[in-house]
């Protein structure tokens, strides 16, 4: 891209939302490596579907509905191949690559959702498949930006107006279609004129919140104030901080949570200090197949992410460490739960299940 950040035409009057994190562009996927930020943008393009398989696993993008729409145009690069290779045999042929894209990370169900959405197609067509996938991709990357903007008009109607919130990893475009899921919300928020203040946490080992959230606030001009980790409860006992607002990577059919890890302990934090929690996820991040939390696979990543900051060894030589990527935070410490769909507080099975058959 000929600009450091792919950037959509604003009306003076429409909310902060100048960011893209992945195109689909001249017949390729282009991610931007958000590995990278913010010290460059660097915009890589993907061509074929393992490619895509290895930038969802090693963080090129990342945040579950971004995930789901990567793997989606993945799904468009592997039937490309199939059906070069294997004309009318396309749907045996691709079998290989769906299973890498499916592999490139377990907890985010937004991947699975997606691809099942794409794989529902394939009875349907009997010539060149990339069209109608193609179509369908596009369709699930504008289905998110939709339902991001509609899920920051409910949590922020729930809001009101504060005088602060906090903000745990990254949920804003970066991590989807566009716009944001809890970063939505605090867009919306800003744009009402109900928040003056956004504190957002360093979010370690990745540093999502300091690499990738505070530079979001700073392109789109929102006042934002970066935070350690260990800071946060200190932060919420001031009582300014009125909401936690986070996003999630799979909701349980009871209403636990997985998100990045350090969640479970900002809404503990929150509970004891009188502080509201509140999750922002779309439906396709909603999986009633699983009961719980306890049944939610939590990502295990390389103890060096958490040794090292930048390749750099912060970490006595030699020495282990435990790097679990999600934690899972109950459902009786969740006050709403907001999706495109509608908000339910105090989220359990029977309020889950009623919302996704409205």
């Amino acid at each position: 891209m000929s600009s450091s950040t792919a950037k959509t035409t604003t009306a003076a009057n429409e909310l902060p939302d100048t960011i893209r994190a992945l195109v689909w562009r001249d017949d390729a996927l282009h991610l931007l490596d958000q590995r990278q930020l913010p010290q460059s943008c660097d915009w890589l393009k993907l061509d074929d579907a393992p490619a895509v398989a290895r930038a969802i696993h090693d963080m090129v993008v990342r945040g579950a509905p971004a995930i789901g729409i990567a793997a989606a145009y993945g799904v468009v690069l592997a039937a490309r191949a199939a059906w070069l290779t294997a004309n009318k045999d396309w749907r045996e042929a691709i079998e290989p690559d769906l299973q890498i894209l499916a592999g490139a990370r377990p907890t985010a169900v937004n991947l699975h959702w997606a691809l099942a959405r794409m794989q529902a197609l394939f009875t349907e067509l009997d010539d060149d498949p990339e069209p109608a996938l193609l179509a369908e991709a596009n369709r699930i990357h504008a289905e998110d930006v939709a339902a991001n903007r509609r899920m920051g008009e409910l949590g922020a109607d729930l809001i009101g107006s504060v005088p602060a919130v906090l903000t745990h990893c990254n949920t804003g475009s970066l991590a989807t279609g566009g716009f944001g899921t809890a970063l939505g919300v605090i867009r919306t928020l800003y744009g009402r004129g109900a928040v003056k203040q956004v504190y957002a946490t360093e979010t370690r080992p990745w540093l999502q919140g300091a690499r990738l959230t505070a530079w979001e606030l700073q392109q789109d001009a929102i006042p934002g104030q970066l935070i350690a980790d260990s800071a946060a409860a200190a932060l919420i006992s001031h009582g300014d901080v009125k909401w936690v607002i986070v996003g999630a990577d799979r909701v349980a059919a009871n209403g636990d949570v997985a998100n990045k890890i350090g969640t479970y302990q900002l809404a503990i934090a929150a509970r004891y200090h009188g502080a509201r929690f509140m999750v922002v996820a779309p439906t396709s991040s909603v999986d009633m197949a699983c009961a719980s939390g306890a049944d939610i696979p939590i990502e295990d990543r390389n103890p060096e992410e958490l040794l090292k900051v930048a390749g750099q060894a912060v970490a006595a030589g030699g020495f282990a460490a435990w790097n679990p990527v999600f934690d899972v935070t109950p459902a009786s410490l969740i006050d709403a739960l907001v999706t495109e769909a509608g908000v339910v507080e105090q989220p359990d099975q029977a309020r889950l299940a009623r919302l996704l058959q409205a």
